[in-house]
């Protein structure tokens, strides 16, 4: 890989996107390598959360290479969505925790970037912003789609239709940021709640994550029912019996699945 770092620290995985010339700019090479990292790491048993962040402390991800959109075409613009939406579409459906530490600009495909997260923990420095209308075009890694479901329509309106830029406190206020620390405790605060997630029955949370997903695209009767079923198959793993059983026997729990 050329442009993103994969660290494994026993449970977790900290993936780097290290352009730190260029902001971490996107390209579709970055969004190749993002995707084939997360393929990878999907399928590793033992990571159970991985931590997406930017190499140096200026940039998570200040946009997409404009360089390389200028002379592009609208089949070329399409088939970059359609790299930045896999690479969207892995982090938000894979079966670990995905959490971005944003370390100063997340801008366009960066920002969306961070949307697909499950959780998003911002240092002090961090400003999000869409700006894709100030270039003449739209959000095309899924920035239309996830920002409202996460901070609601009509905020997610405004910032879009303006491109404005918000600090990490306003995106605090907003719920885009589920915390706000300085920016020398970003890697340490997302490694310990990493570890704490870690600590759980991974195989259960998978299964939480998926359910919450759900509740995004369906309604809420059939989110209840899907929910069941979710449940169902936690009740059938050696997760649930060892949970309980080491609650009711004041140990500390051996978690297997996964």
């Amino acid at each position: 890989m050329e442009f993103i770092k994969l660290t494994l620290e026993e449970e977790l995985a900290i993936v780097t996107i290290d352009r730190p010339k260029s902001l971490n700019a996107l390209n579709s090479q970055v969004y190749q390598e993002i995707i084939a990292t997360l393929g990878q790491i999907k399928d590793m048993d033992e990571i159970k959360v991985v931590i997406l962040t930017g190499s140096g402390d200026k940039a998570f991800a200040a946009g997409a290479d404009i360089a390389q959109m200028v002379h592009e075409d609208a089949m070329a613009g399409r088939r970059l969505s359609g790299l930045c939406h896999d690479a969207a579409n892995l982090l938000e459906g894979m079966r670990q925790v995905t959490i971005a530490a944003v370390n100063g600009f997340a801008l366009g495909g960066g920002c969306e970037l961070t949307l697909a997260c499950d959780i998003r923990i911002a240092a002090e420095n961090a400003r999000f912003a869409l700006p894709e209308v100030t270039l003449g075009i739209i959000p095309g890694g899924g920035g239309t789609q996830r920002l409202s479901r996460i901070i609601g329509v009509g905020r997610a309106k405004e910032l879009i239709f303006t491109g404005d830029q918000i600090d990490a406190q306003e995106a605090y206020r907003m719920g885009l940021a589920n915390h706000v620390v300085p920016k020398e405790e970003l890697m340490d605060t997302c490694r310990a709640l990493g570890k704490k997630i870690a600590s759980r029955a991974s195989y259960a949370v998978f299964l939480a994550k998926t359910a919450v997903n759900s509740s995004l695209e369906i309604d809420l009767k059939n989110g209840a029912e899907r929910e069941k079923d979710l449940l169902g198959l936690a009740f059938a793993t050696h997760d649930k019996r060892e949970g309980m059983e080491a609650f009711l026997a004041r140990r500390a729990p051996d978690f297997k699945d996964f």
